[in-house]
């Protein structure tokens, strides 16, 4: 007997525990985001995320880049100086989806190679501080929008159990007892995707939950902008803090195959 949208919203959602056994096993779970953005899917294997979403199992998957070691293994292979690949670094930690040109004839990691097609690379790279548990104990994931292909991404956890197979856990974390001021009356959405360009030009790729309130990509893009010009000085001496578990230099010798 096939499983119905009712069965799936009937069964219970998973705790962190429960998440990170379930990823340690190459699963697929799905895990909320900070508003304004909707939940993610996310998997040490790009062919897990794409088989969770039910689409083709080599469509190229977004890079979650939140360890700070990742994005020191792939600098190199960025088509960008020093000062574009800082404004690459900000755009993650912003919880922006971004784009970064990568270089002709560079040696790429295997692990990267999921999240790069026509020479763009793309990754993701929130951590919000309720997923860091999970997160630094996995260094390298896929990540893409928990939605089936064609619905919209889930922006609840009854959202995610009712659209997802019971296959596909789904992560459950506490509502916060306050909502943050500066997302309040924002509509979840996926997130902002911008495309970076070698120039340090940012382009708006994607609609998305940063945007939403702006009438024209324009208008945004001179917002981020200035936002960037304001946090250059303390962003570019800055660094990431140190996670658990360090991110493979060179092959998946160490991670389940993609």
């Amino acid at each position: 007997m096939s499983e119905t949208p009712k069965d799936r919203a009937d069964r219970a959602p998973v705790s962190l525990v429960q998440a990170g056994r379930a990823l340690r096993d190459g699963t697929a779970v799905v895990v909320p985001n900070a508003a304004p953005l909707t939940h993610v899917v996310t998997a040490p294997r790009a062919r897990s995320v794409n088989e969770a979403k039910g689409r083709p199992v080599d469509q190229p998957v977004a890079l979650w880049a939140h360890h700070p070691d990742t994005l020191r293994a792939l600098e190199h292979i960025w088509k960008l100086g020093t000062e574009q690949s800082a404004k690459a670094r900000w755009l993650l930690q912003e919880r922006f989806t971004v784009l970064v040109p990568v270089q002709d004839g560079t040696d790429t990691p295997d692990w990267a190679s999921p999240a790069i097609k026509d020479g763009w690379m793309l990754m993701f790279g929130a951590r919000w501080q309720p997923l860091r548990p999970l997160l630094d104990e996995h260094p390298v994931l896929y990540v893409s929008s928990a939605n089936r292909t064609g619905h919209p991404p889930a922006a609840t956890t009854a959202d995610a159990l009712a659209m997802f197979p019971a296959t596909v856990p789904v992560l459950a974390l506490p509502e916060p007892e306050e909502p943050d001021a500066a997302t309040a009356g924002m509509e979840r959405r996926a997130t902002t995707t911008v495309r970076l360009h070698p120039d340090g030009r940012m382009e708006l790729h994607r609609h998305g939950a940063q945007d939403q309130h702006y009438a024209t990509p324009a208008h945004y893009l001179q917002q981020l902008q200035a936002r960037y010009t304001q946090a250059a000085p303390h962003h570019a001496t800055g660094r990431a803090p140190s996670a658990a578990s360090s991110v493979p230099s060179r092959s998946t010798a160490e991670l389940p195959e993609g």
